[in-house]
């Protein structure tokens, strides 16, 4: 299937980082890059692009509410973040000024090769954002 992108809508400087997460990390289902309150700068999904829009403002949500409670707890912020599901896991990876990235990913999954890709990821999106 090929991925559907918010990026056929309108494009931007990242979906081709976006585009070679996926096709890059084992079993990805999509990837985003969103800004803190989730609203999604760009995406590429195997699936409906419009459920994956929901899901990851709701991971931006999920991201800010641990941000806040290490705040509190004065331990700096998160790098990133790994929710296991039972057919899917959700790698969300701190990128600056509060964006993130995220990858969906089939379980089981190989999780180390993943988060490794989503941290290239996320300093190719930093570095895209000077």
């Amino acid at each position: 299937m090929r991925p559907s992108s918010v990026s056929q809508r309108l494009p931007t400087p990242f979906s081709a980082i976006l585009r070679r997460a996926v096709s890059e990390i084992p079993g990805a289902i999509g990837g985003a890059f969103a800004a803190a309150d989730g609203e999604t700068v760009d995406a590429v999904a195997r699936r409906d692009i419009d459920d994956w829009l929901v899901l990851t403002a709701h991971y931006g949500v999920v991201l800010a509410l641990v941000q806040s409670a290490l705040d509190t707890l004065h331990y700096g912020g998160a790098e990133y973040m790994v929710l296991r599901h039972e057919t899917v896991d959700i790698l969300v990876h701190a990128v600056a000024d509060g964006y993130f990235t995220l990858v969906a990913v089939s379980a089981p999954a190989p999780l180390g090769r993943a988060l490794d890709k989503l941290a290239v990821v996320a300093d190719e999106l930093r570095m895209e954002m000077q």
